[in-house]
C-alpha cells in the first residue's frame, strides 16, 4: 500500500509562486523591481524563498503583498504561508495596558508653589524698582525748571523765515531802455492767464503756451513779432518801449503784428 504526496505537498513555495506568475506575466525581475520599487537582490531573494534580506517580518509581508499585485497574484493566501512557516504574527497588544499606561501619564502633576513664589517676588520686585526710578526723574526735573536752567540754545532759538523779495516789475523808463534796431514786445499776464503765440518776421515759433496770472516774457525780432493772444484781456501789452492802451476784452483772440517804431496794431 503507497501513501500519496497531499495537496498541500504538491503546492508551490511562496518564492516559486511569485515567480511562475512573474514569468506567465511575461515580466522580467527588472521590470517588477522598477514597477514596486523592491530592489533586484531582493526580489531575487524572495523567489529563493530567501527573506533575510527583507530586513524583518514586517517588510517581508509588505514586500511579498507588493510583488504578489504587480504579478497578478492574490497576497492574502502567500502572506498566510509565509505567516505558518515563520511562527505566525505577533499577538496585538491588549488595549487595556496601554489606556491604562494613557491615563497615568495623563495625570496632571502637582503645582511648583516654590517656583510660583520665586516667580511673584521677582515682579514685585521689578515693579517696585521701576516705580522708585520714574519718580526719582519728576523732582529732578522739576528742580531744574525752578531754578531757571539756561534751555539749550539751538531748541530755544525761533526759527525766522524772511519773506520772499516781491519780483521787481520794470520800470517805464526801463521798458523805454528797448533797443531801436530791433522789434521788442513784452507780454504781462496781469489780470488772469492767456494762451499766446509768438512768431518772428520768418515765421518760426519763439513762444506757443501759456502765460500765467503774473508771469511776463519779453520777446525780440529784427523786423517784425506776430502775435496770437487767447485771452486779450487779460494781458498788458507793451512794444518799443510802450505800452499799447488798446483794451482788449475778457477771452477776446487778438491777432497783432508789430515792427520797429511806434506800436502799431496789425
Amino acid at each position: 500500500m503507497s501513501i500519496g504526496n497531499s495537496p498541500e505537498d504538491d503546492r508551490p513555495s511562496i518564492g516559486r509562486a511569485l515567480q511562475q506568475a512573474r514569468i506567465a506575466a511575461g515580466l522580467t525581475v527588472e521590470e517588477v523591481s522598477s514597477s514596486t520599487r523592491v530592489r533586484i537582490p531582493i526580489v531575487h531573494a524572495i523567489e529563493q524563498d530567501d527573506f533575510s534580506r527583507c530586513g524583518g517580518d514586517v517588510y517581508a509581508r509588505g514586500h511579498i503583498r507588493t510583488l504578489a499585485r504587480a504579478v497578478g497574484l492574490d497576497p492574502e493566501p502567500l502572506v498566510e504561508e509565509y505567516d505558518a512557516d515563520h511562527g505566525g504574527r505577533p499577538a496585538p497588544t491588549p488595549a487595556a495596558p496601554l489606556f491604562e499606561a494613557e491615563r497615568i501619564r495623563s495625570e496632571p502633576r502637582r503645582p511648583n508653589w516654590t517656583a510660583a513664589m520665586v516667580t511673584a517676588i521677582v515682579a514685585v520686585v521689578g515693579f517696585v524698582g521701576f516705580t522708585l526710578f520714574s519718580g526719582e526723574d519728576e523732582p529732578t526735573n522739576t528742580a531744574q525748571v525752578a531754578e531757571g536752567s539756561k534751555p539749550d540754545k539751538t531748541a530755544a532759538k525761533p526759527t525766522t523765515t524772511k519773506p520772499a523779495a516781491p519780483k521787481p516789475v520794470p520800470s517805464e523808463s526801463a521798458i523805454a531802455a528797448a533797443p531801436r534796431d530791433k522789434v521788442t514786445v513784452k507780454l504781462s499776464a496781469d489780470r488772469g492767464k492767456s494762451w499766446i503765440s509768438v512768431k518772428d518776421h520768418n515765421g518760426r515759433g519763439l513762444f506757443d503756451g501759456l502765460l500765467l496770472q503774473g508771469e511776463s516774457k519779453t520777446f525780440q525780432d529784427k523786423e517784425r513779432i506776430d502775435l496770437v493772444l487767447g485771452d486779450a484781456g487779460a494781458i498788458s501789452l507793451f512794444v518799443n518801449g510802450k505800452q499799447v492802451e488798446d483794451r482788449f476784452g475778457p477771452g477776446q483772440v487778438e491777432r497783432l503784428s508789430y515792427t520797429k517804431g511806434d506800436p502799431e496794431a496789425g
